[in-house]
């Protein structure tokens, strides 16, 4: 009972009665003709309708049944039109029940029906599309968590996830949707993030890591500080994101939907005048049904809700059908170093030991020893290496002295320890430096930051910290180009050197380097005069005056930022470089079947409408091609539910040589 009364409430229910009714009214003009299908048909209705009588269309009981299968498909549509003209549009269910209706009163009921039924399928199917390439948003409100394991007074209490408190901690099993946003506090699993990121494989999270609400658990048991909750997770915010995008009217869209305002009334015109120069009222009322714009009006949304759909079930979040097919068009892309090409993240790179007498572990431990009480953010690296490799410094520095400009200098373990440059040195009256200049020269020229360590009055070794690139990002230049984007710029307020030697790991076609905030805007604007479409890739934060100038802004790895999902155009949800070209391909996608529509549509219309004239085409043949031109519209959108980017997915372990001499290079 639950099924029928779903279906009676469905798309199909209206089709599937009309359709009934009219093998109905075939099987009863075939099987009982001359018994049952007796002539129903009043004495005033062959005088109103002298030309069906004279043509043989009685209104018997198959007929009777075929008007029946016509009003049940045509009701909703009539309903439709009225409505319509009440706002003063001319809908194209007018142009139907016009017709439809014409039909009925020259006495061509299977017309009529067939008009009308049709009708009704194209929109079921429609209908059922929508909802099919919808579904990318319908499996994200499906990992939405009901409930949360909370922690209260020193009990476990399991309340609503809506209910949970900022601050509080939740408790997170193995097998568990997580219902918070929120950081680690103790404990390790392994978390699915598929639903925010993209990515299949599970991450390992201990902690300080972030988790986000809807992503799954899969082993391991975490206690979760909450920083997010109900409408403030990340996965509400994609949810809302999706919502509007989906709805978001693209510049074709509209476009067609102003053509359509104007195509519909033409078409009625074009319909009236065939009626009156040839005297037919069949063909004024064919060509009312051949010249519906449906497939021409569904062209359009169907593509941008499937192309959307499937870049958020990648990981891809499009603001909307505009920003769709501006991304198409992207011809340069503009970039940050810092958290974009780079890890954002730096690392101890190298530690060159220049003092025979010292070892790598030696120099290690000074090093980390003199930086244990600096608040210098190259310190964490050093620190960070020197706990890996187990020589962390065992008893703090006397004192630690930060020499603006030019490095610190501690006293560990009663010896003066200096980390810094050649300046710091020559203050402190180190003057024998060796070959320690020549390696720090040649550390800084690889973009990385060199630093002298000098124990005493003597050198003993040259350390270099970096931030690394990411392994992916050379793969993603060649990516872009392969696409068709012309140029790639890195722009940063990092030195030219640094930005040099990334650009010739990467493949980046021009640097420009040592900008501030404005100048960034101001190269975007500079390309934009020189004719490119240009897209913007930050952190959606520290680069927002170019963000905002840029034809498109994408902010990367946006599950960790609220700010980029609310205000990029394009959010990369995960921290894949290869999101960046695969947006631009599933978008230039996306157009080429918006394009390949429309042409279906018109080239139906105007083939059908040159049939109506050469004698060739009935109102239920012309019909019957118009919603199968809808089928075809629908079907190439939805190629795009079922796109498997092959080029534009290179993943680490499949990387060319390059790729891996690159990685090994800048570590």
């Amino acid at each position: 009972m639950k099924a029928l009364g779903k279906f009676r409430y469905g798309n199909w229910f209206i089709p599937v009665v009309s359709g009934l009714l009219i093998l109905l009214s075939f099987g009863v003009q075939y099987l009982f003709a001359g018994q049952w299908n007796a002539t129903l048909t009043p004495r005033w209705w062959f005088a109103a309708t002298e030309h069906s009588h004279e043509t043989g269309h009685v209104f018997t009981l198959s007929n009777a049944l075929m008007l029946a299968g016509g009003i049940v498909a045509g009701y909703k549509i009539s309903v439709n039109a009225v409505r319509a003209l009440q706002v003063k549009f001319i809908s194209i269910d007018l142009l139907v029940s016009i017709a439809a209706l014409g039909a009925v009163l020259i006495g061509n009921f299977w017309e009529s029906a067939a008009v009308t039924f049709l009708f009704s399928v194209g929109h079921a199917l429609e209908a059922g599309t929508m909802n099919k390439t919808r579904a990318a948003l319908a499996e994200l409100v499906a990992v939405v968590p009901d409930q949360a394991v909370v922690l209260r007074n020193g009990e476990q209490v399991q309340v609503p996830a809506t209910e949970v408190k900022m601050g509080e901690t939740v408790l997170v099993k193995n097998g568990a949707k997580i219902p918070v946003d929120g950081l680690v506090i103790s404990g390790t699993g392994a978390i699915d993030e598929a639903t925010i990121t993209g990515e299949s494989i599970p991450v390992e999270k201990s902690a300080a890591d972030q988790v986000f609400a809807g992503t799954i658990s899969h082993g391991g048991f975490l206690q979760v500080k909450a920083t997010g909750t109900g409408a403030d997770t990340t996965l509400a915010r994609i949810i809302h994101r999706v919502e509007e995008a989906q709805d978001a009217k693209a510049k074709t869209q509209t476009f067609i939907d102003r053509f359509s305002k104007w195509y519909t009334p033409a078409v009625m015109l074009l319909a009236l005048l065939a009626w009156l120069i040839s005297a037919d009222v069949v063909l004024g009322l064919t060509l009312l049904v051949i010249g519906c714009p449906g497939a021409l009006v569904i062209s359009i949304p169907v593509a941008i809700v499937a192309g959307i759909g499937r870049s958020a079930r990648n990981g891809i979040l499009i603001k909307g059908g505009e920003y769709l097919e501006n991304a198409a068009r992207i011809t340069a892309v503009a970039v940050d170093k810092t958290g974009t090409l780079t890890e954002g993240r730096p690392v101890l790179t190298d530690i060159v030991v220049l003092d025979p007498k010292m070892d790598r572990s030696a120099v290690l431990r000074w090093a980390a020893g003199a930086e244990a009480g600096s608040e210098h953010p190259l310190a964490a690296p050093i620190l960070d290496t020197a706990r890996d490799e187990g020589v962390s410094p065992t008893t703090l520095a006397e004192d630690v002295t930060p020499v603006i400009g030019k490095g610190i200098v501690a006293h560990v373990e009663g010896q003066q320890v200096l980390v810094g440059n050649t300046a710091l040195m020559a203050q402190y009256g180190i003057t024998e430096l060796g070959a320690s200049a020549e390696v720090a020269d040649e550390l800084s020229a690889a973009g990385k930051t060199a630093m002298i360590i000098a124990l005493e009055d003597r050198v003993i070794a040259v350390i270099a910290v970096a931030d690394t690139i990411r392994a992916d990002a050379p793969a993603m230049i060649r990516e872009l180009h392969a696409i068709g984007v012309k140029k790639v710029v890195m722009l940063t307020g990092d030195s030219r050197k640094v930005a040099e030697a990334i650009a010739a790991a990467t493949g980046i076609d021009e640097i420009q380097a040592s900008l501030f905030p404005e100048d960034k805007l101001a190269a975007v604007a500079q390309m934009q005069s020189e004719g490119h479409v240009v897209a913007m890739v930050g952190d959606g934060v520290n680069d927002a005056p170019a963000l905002a100038t840029a034809d498109i802004g994408v902010a990367m790895g946006a599950a960790g930022s609220a700010v980029a999902v609310q205000t990029a155009d394009i959010a990369l949800m995960g921290d894949r470089l290869l999101k960046l070209p695969e947006a631009i391909w599933l978008a230039q996608r996306t157009v080429r079947i918006m394009r390949q529509n429309i042409t279906i549509a018109l080239g139906t219309v105007l083939i059908l409408l040159a049939g109506v004239f050469a004698g060739g085409v009935s109102m239920s043949l012309g019909m019957l091609v118009h919603e199968g031109s809808v089928l075809i519209v629908i079907l190439n959108a939805m190629r795009l539910m079922r796109v498997r980017p092959t080029q534009v997915a290179v993943p680490d372990q499949v990387a060319t040589g390059e790729d891996q001499k690159n990685k090994a290079a800048l570590r």
